[in-house]
């Protein structure tokens, strides 16, 4: 999994430095800036670049970086790993990150600003009634690594701030920050565990041969740290439950264990290590269960893999319950280790969040009549972020499950074929974990007449699903009555008034009902805005009569054979704001070559720094150059340009249809 990129807005470079006859300037900054968008890689790219630019500052001899020292480094890392992941956790936006090196102490300040200031960094949340606590330990890590920090709030944005000392802080004060009681030569070990022989590497991702102790001190004081920090982060970027399994063993193997399994439970059913019918509750192995399976499994040697999987699947793990969330023994597999791993010891750990038990994560060394407190404990710790991150990977599963169904009730099967027209179709969503705010439909009306429509909900989601759900459906129906375009659209525009009215009542009523709370303008459904193309075809011996209307949606452009443009209709009102609306629709005739083309804002309003796609007639310059092509290749060339105006990739949704006469 590699990292985001991000751009450094600000950092010192050589290059930075002006010079005046050969001689530079000596007092250049050492400082770097990044934007991160909020998702899960957020945190891996803050800790690269961060690191990255305390290499480049020490290849300049900034000042302040004769401070610099790995303690302090690793320090900083940490710092910036939890204070980002608190960011893209609490408040969703994009988030800022901005670290300088103070020239003449040589402290470090560190920055992370998000655009959410309602939501306050979380810590020490009340435990739940079930499981362990899910979040707040990341600022006592700051509080622990950080001489000074604090909260600064301006309008629109809050910024969570840390002044590092120079050199580091005493490594004590970390570790007990995150282990509590733990005491400093538990810490010791579990770091020693994790210490490769050589020096280490600043990513603890790929497996290392178990160590035990006899490393460079200032380093193990901080490798558990660093292990679960860079663990939750690649953990939390996956969207796969089953890669989330592979992942953990990946983690465990040979570091922490010799061998490790992961069961996962059925979601559908809903149980944990439920007991076949028939058959008598069970412990450890005792007769089957119908619940979790097995899905992964790891060894050091992998020639005793496909063995020790056989041996675990005749005995899953049974029932933990909540009295005893802590690890419990496993029953040793055996022979099925080999002559040598006849003897040793495993742990089972349940894997639970929100509550909610998924699983069960199951490690195991030869050779020990138990394992060691240190490594249980850290192995609890790994255990309850590789359950948050199933547990995430799951509600995305559901979430995209949802959606997929949802399009595909809001989208038709299939466009209509119109004699003498062809058509071509591009739909992007942008979103493809929810429901899209765009959408189109093109089908016969009867009496030889197709009509088309091409449409974009305000928002996202559920809310334009039940818009999205609303309109294509009596559009349908209304052409199907013989309502001429004008009146389509405004009946259509009245349907969606009512229904905003009698939502915003029950949402009313529902609130009285609940304890008489005064209403906030918050708390009732959205307004539900709709702009909208829609038109009619009607074939006829040298052509095609069109008939069309815009509500609030980008103007569609008409080609014609010889290569001019012009727009092919008026701007008006969007539908669902304003009743009693009265629309009208323009009629022309599209000859033989000529096309039609109709998009989304996400075409007009592309966007490449300040500039938009549309800007000075952009979309028309662009339909310009399409003259001589047919529509599949128009509808192509235009999606192309779309893409390319902008390095980033389209963060709304992205429609076109090309409607071309024969």
């Amino acid at each position: 999994m590699g990292a985001i990129p991000a751009q450094r807005e600000s950092v010192a470079r050589a290059s930075d430095v002006s010079a005046r006859d050969g001689d530079a300037l000596p007092h250049a900054p050492a400082h770097a800036h990044a934007t991160f968008s909020g998702g899960p890689l957020a945190p891996g790219s803050a800790r690269a670049l961060l690191r990255a630019a305390f290499t480049e500052w020490a290849e300049l001899a900034l000042p302040g970086t004769e401070f610099l020292t790995d303690r302090q480094t690793d320090d900083a890392v940490v710092v910036v790993s939890e204070l980002v992941t608190n960011a893209v956790i609490h408040a969703g936006t994009d988030v800022e990150l901005d670290c300088r090196l103070v020239a003449h102490t040589g402290a470090l300040v560190v920055e992370v600003l998000d655009h959410h200031p309602s939501r306050a960094p979380r810590d020490g949340d009340p435990e739940p009634s079930y499981g362990t606590p899910e979040y707040g330990r990341g600022l006592r890590l700051v509080a622990a690594l950080a001489e000074t920090w604090g909260i600064t709030y301006r309008t629109g944005s809050k910024t969570v701030w840390a002044q590092l000392p120079a050199g580091g802080k005493e490594a004590l004060d970390g570790i007990q920050a995150y282990a509590g009681d733990r005491a400093r030569d538990r810490a010791l070990r579990v770091a020693g565990i994790l210490a490769p022989e050589s020096p280490p590497s600043r990513a603890p991702v790929p497996p290392a041969p178990v160590a035990r102790g006899g490393q460079d001190r200032d380093w193990l004081n901080r490798g558990a740290l660093s292990f679960l920090a860079e663990a939750s982060d690649l953990l939390a970027g996956q969207l796969d439950e089953n890669l989330v399994a592979a992942l953990a063993g990946q983690l465990i193997v040979p570091r922490l264990a010799d061998w490790c399994a992961v069961w996962l439970e059925d979601e559908v059913a809903g149980r944990w290590g439920s007991p076949r019918p028939g058959e008598a509750e069970s412990g450890w192995g005792e007769g089957g269960v119908s619940g979790p399976r097995l899905a992964r499994v790891w060894h050091c040697s992998e020639t005793r893999i496909e063995d020790l999987r056989r041996a675990l699947e005749k005995e899953p793990p049974g029932t933990s319950g909540p009295d005893h969330p802590g690890p419990v023994p496993f029953p040793w597999p055996g022979e099925a280790l080999g002559p040598h791993g006849t003897h040793g010891s495993a742990l089972a750990y349940r894997l639970t969040a929100g509550g909610r038990p998924l699983g069960t994560l199951v490690i195991g060394r030869a050779g020990l009549v138990s394992f060691p407190d240190e490594i249980t404990g850290l192995v609890e710790d790994l255990s309850r972020r590789v359950a948050l991150a199933i547990g995430a990977a799951r509600q995305y599963a559901r979430q995209a499950t949802i959606s997929a169904v949802l399009q595909r009730g809001l989208l038709p099967g299939a466009v209509a074929e119109i004699p003498g027209v062809r058509s071509a179709l591009v739909y992007e969503p942008c979103d493809k974990g929810g429901p899209s705010g765009d959408f189109y439909d093109l089908f016969p009306a009867g009496d030889g007449r197709w009509c088309f429509a091409v449409g974009d909900v305000q928002g996202k989601g559920p809310e334009a699903a039940v818009v999205i759900g609303l309109a294509r459906p009596w559009l349908r129906l209304l052409a199907r009555e013989g309502y001429r375009v004008a009146d389509v659209l405004d009946r259509l525009n009245q349907l969606l008034l009512d229904d905003a009215t009698e939502a915003a009542d029950a949402a009313a009523r529902a609130l009285a009902s609940a304890g008489g709370r005064p209403m906030n303008p918050g708390d009732g459904p959205q307004t539900r805005f709709l702009s909208l193309l829609y038109g009619e075809l009607a074939p006829f011996d040298g052509g095609v009569r069109c008939t069309l209307a815009s509500a609030g949606h980008p103007l569609p452009l008409l080609l014609g054979s010889g290569g001019e443009v012009r727009t092919a209709a008026r701007p008006q009102t969007l539908l669902g704001v304003v009743e009693d609306e009265t629309y009208t629709s323009e009629t022309f005739e599209l000859r033989p070559g000529d096309s039609l083309l109709c998009v989304t804002d996400g075409v007009t309003e592309r966007r490449s720094g300040s500039r938009l796609f549309d800007d000075e007639d952009g979309l028309a310059d662009a339909l310009a150059g399409c003259a001589g092509l047919d529509a599949e290749l128009i509808a192509e060339r235009i999606k192309r340009l779309v893409h390319e105006f902008g390095a980033r990739p389209p963060e709304d949704d992205l429609a076109l249809l090309v409607l071309q006469a024969e």
